[in-house]
């Protein structure tokens, strides 16, 4: 039942021209390098993404050149972010047809369904497609929580296989492996719990801040994977002031703030988003640049 997935998945960021129309250069740049430092996947069009910012011929779009640029290197996961259910089942058979790997899959935008509605919407995603399903609760977020009643329901659904928990609650990784065991795989989903996860069972990370230090996102992973949890300390202790951007609501432009002074990308948004400006810009600027110079990554230290 499970997918293979694991490690770290960066929610990688769209990139935008001045005009504010989808570079598609720069966003497979972005892409192409994430790879490049030693991540596990992608995860194209999530939040980070801005699905929501995107018309229905430009998903399909970047879609389709995530795929020619990844060329089969990691899995290209792609997030399903839609107004109604309609739409998304036909985002999700469009998504097979251009070489994605998998869905992410969340709740219809706007409306908060019932349990029995946000069953119905997921089951209907999953039949319209045979790639394997992520499923992405985020209650602050999204205003509705995907609990064990709605997993349960969903468990017999067979290309349903995981599970992205960004509830801030850490208790959830446990609770749902109590649950269900190895039925679905849990990734971590909100950056400052990360750690805590893959301690208790998560099988990865689908990570925002990835996209400015990847590096340190690989060896963080790769640290908790071998229980040296000495060196998974250091580096998460280094770089929560940072994870804790992905828990606020500007974390889009927080985090392509940093891909920007870091030489990975354009802090350039989509309204009703604008760039950080003022305090808070030379907030986040600080906190980037005062990571960026003292690093833990192993490439810095043998530098």
């Amino acid at each position: 039942m499970t997918t293979g997935w694991k490690g770290v998945f960066p929610a990688v960021t769209t990139q935008f021209n001045e005009d504010l129309s989808v570079d598609l250069a720069a966003t497979q740049r972005v892409q192409d390098a994430l790879v490049n430092d030693g991540v596990n996947g992608l995860i194209v069009m999530g939040t980070c993404g801005e699905n929501n910012s995107l018309d229905p011929d430009e998903k399909r779009t970047i879609l389709k050149a995530a795929v020619e640029v990844v060329n089969g290197r990691v899995p290209v996961v792609t997030g399903v972010s839609e107004f109604d259910t309609r739409r998304a089942v036909a985002y999700a058979r469009d998504a097979e047809k251009l070489g994605a790997d998998g869905l992410m899959v969340l709740p219809a935008m706007v409306y908060v369904p019932k349990p029995e509605e946000l069953i119905a919407h997921f089951r209907a995603v999953a039949e319209a497609t045979s790639l394997p399903i992520m499923l992405y609760n985020n209650p602050p977020a999204y205003r509705v929580n995907i609990g064990a009643d709605v997993l349960q329901a969903l468990a017999e659904v067979p290309n349903i296989k995981a599970v992205k928990e960004s509830a801030p609650d850490p208790r959830r990784f446990t609770d749902l492996i109590n649950a269900f065991g190895d039925r679905f795989d849990i990734f971590a989903g909100l950056d400052d719990v990360a750690l805590e996860g893959l301690m208790l069972g998560a099988k990865g990370w689908v990570s925002g801040l990835t996209s400015a230090f990847p590096q340190e996102s690989v060896e963080l992973v790769a640290a908790a994977e071998r229980g040296d949890w000495e060196e998974a300390r250091r580096i998460y202790r280094w770089f929560m002031p940072l994870l804790h951007l992905d828990a606020e609501h500007d974390l889009v432009q927080s985090i392509k703030l940093a891909e920007q002074i870091m030489g990975r990308g354009s802090e350039r948004v989509r309204m009703p988003r604008l760039p950080l400006s003022g305090a808070r810009r030379a907030e986040v600027t600080t906190m980037v640049e005062k990571a960026a110079a003292t690093r833990p990554s192993k490439a810095r230290r043998a530098a």
